[in-house]
């Protein structure tokens, strides 16, 4: 199942890929040198969606890349949050170019495309969220752990940066990471403080006097969880019954331990 904003940027993407074919999207759309004649105000936002259509692996990586991990990602963060962190990196990496040019490290003339500073984003949400989680990667023939993939795509961005000379926006890639890794740290501290200070209240101010169920676990919900946290707990529940779900399915019933039942008691509950 395919997330909303995911779904949309996907739907964006590959239809300005495919209006290229037709017009010169770089020129209006693309990312110029903010002191050259080219550049316009919304650039920093539109050229997240332009990539060259000479160069189809570009766009099919990246919309790759959206879709394995934003779909992951988005439910985690929600989808407002969501947006917000692929358009702040992707900005990012916007700043990151136009630095480069300034200083003279990026060659002035050239136009920036495609979505990268924000999708590097992405991979970095997901190897925070999801450190442990293993992930196949061609032709490399065991799973790797997000963690360590997203740490070497960090070197290797570092690396090309300072040392090679080619028009690929490593730069642009690793100030989207920067500002993902940033803004992932100030919501997971802002989330401890909240669940800190409401879980200290012990006065009135922090209790309800509802009664249905439904409406107390509302409450609690609120109080000491955050939607980010809500989210994630929820599709962590998920994944274990459908985990237990397929072990009845392969091994029969008798092969759930104790614990496994317990847990399908009650998810059959609520």
């Amino acid at each position: 199942m395919m997330s909303k904003a995911v779904k949309w940027l996907l739907i964006a993407n590959v239809a300005v890929y495919v209006i290229g074919f037709v017009i010169n999207v770089s020129d209006l759309f693309g990312l110029h040198y903010v002191l050259a004649k080219g550049f316009l105000p919304w650039q920093p936002i539109t050229y997240m969606f332009v990539h060259s259509y000479r160069d189809m692996w570009h766009i099919v990586l990246n919309m790759f890349a959206l879709w394995m991990f934003g779909r992951t990602v988005e439910p985690t963060l929600g989808t407002k949050r969501f947006l917000i962190y692929y358009f702040v990196c992707g900005l990012a990496g916007a700043i990151a170019w136009e630095a480069g040019q300034l200083f003279g490290l990026i060659n002035p003339y050239s136009i920036c495309v495609g979505a990268s500073g924000a999708i590097y984003g992405i991979l970095l949400a997901f190897g925070m969220l999801y450190p442990n989680e293993r992930i196949f990667i061609i032709p490399i023939p065991i799973p790797i752990k997000a963690k360590w993939l997203i740490i070497g795509y960090v070197f290797i961005e570092l690396g090309s940066a300072l040392f090679v000379n080619d028009l690929t926006a490593h730069t642009a890639h690793l100030a989207g990471m920067l500002a993902g890794f940033i803004m992932i740290m100030f919501w997971k501290k802002t989330a401890q403080t909240q669940r800190q200070h409401f879980g200290s209240k012990t006065g009135g101010g922090w209790h309800t006097t509802a009664t249905h169920p439904n409406m107390e676990a509302h409450y609690n919900k609120s109080e000491r969880q955050t939607d980010w946290e809500y989210n994630a707990q929820r599709k962590a529940e998920s994944e274990e019954i459908d985990r237990i779900l397929d072990k009845i399915r392969r091994d029969g019933y008798g092969s759930l331990t104790e614990s496994e039942k317990q847990q399908l008691f009650n998810a059959s509950k609520k």
